[in-house]
């Protein structure tokens, strides 16, 4: 599988996006950011993958985080905010997300929906596998 523009593949790009390659809703969304990133301007880390240096691991497994090119790193909604902004097709949606009161209603939202990330991930690896699902 060949992995669209990995940080190993493009260390120079600016931000780094850093997600969890075991969750199928991650990676599945991470396809889709790769796929919009036309300009390259994005480095993918996936977490159970690569050393992630100086980070905390279980907290890059459990919330989204991206690290600017000025080196600050957010998370939650803030984080997806950053890298809408540097997607072409969705950077008026970044924009947006990071104005008050989106901002808040956005993080909220994100953390409903880690409480049901877990289930949800159940759900996709079995419709991965075939297996039916709800």
């Amino acid at each position: 599988m060949t992995r669209l523009h990995d940080r190993t593949e493009a260390p120079g790009a600016g931000m780094i996006v850093y997600y969890d390659g075991g969750c199928p809703l991650c990676t599945r969304e991470i396809r889709v950011m790769r796929r919009l990133d036309r300009h390259r301007r994005l480095s993918f880390l996936d977490v159970t993958q690569h050393d992630v240096g100086d980070m905390d691991r279980d907290a890059l497994l459990r919330r989204f985080h991206m690290r600017g090119a000025d080196g600050r790193t957010v998370s939650g909604a803030a984080a997806f905010a950053a890298v809408w902004r540097e997607l072409p097709a969705l950077s008026w949606l970044g924009r947006l997300a990071a104005t008050r009161p989106v901002a808040g209603i956005l993080e909220t939202a994100y953390r409903g929906f880690l409480r049901l990330r877990p289930g949800l991930q159940t759900v996709v690896r079995r419709l991965e596998r075939g297996g039916g699902g709800l």
